[in-house]
Parts: C-alpha cells; structure tokens; sequence
C-alpha cells in the first residue's frame, strides 16, 4: 500500500532544467521533493510519495487531508 501526503510548495528551483526540485511544507515538516513532472509553481498544493510531486491537488482538498493526519496524530499519541 502506497500514501501520497499532500503539501503545499514553498519555493521552486530550477537550476537544473533536467530537475526541477521543490521545497515543500508538509504541515509544518519541510522537505525538497521533485516536481519535473508537473506544472507547478510556489503557491500550488500537491500530493507527494517517494520524494516525488505526483499530482496537484486543491487548497481545501489538501488542508482536510492534513487535519486529518493532525487527529490521527493525536488520537495515537494519547493511546500510549
């Protein structure tokens, strides 16, 4: 089973035509993921797996998602 986790791109670099990489915001974790596949800027929200950009994905569909991951997150942590 695969889990794409949605985020929103913070900055794009394309210093390297052949690998456009992407900081983006997680809820909060920052990481550089590839986003050469897609047409994509600062500003959009996309659903990532692997280090890679595979989709873009709405504003509200993304901050439900990650709200979602945020009371899954609590619920675990009062269970230990």
């Amino acid at each position: 089973m695969c889990l794409a986790v949605p985020g929103k791109i913070m900055s794009i670099d394309a210093s390297i035509p052949e690998l456009k990489m992407a900081k983006v915001d997680f809820g909060g974790v920052i990481k550089s993921i590839c986003v050469q596949w897609l047409d994509a800027e600062a500003g959009d929200y996309v659903l990532a797996h692997a280090g890679m950009a595979i989709s873009k994905i709405d504003k509200e569909e993304a901050e439900q998602t990650l709200a979602d991951f945020e009371i899954i997150s609590r619920s675990l942590d009062t269970d230990s």
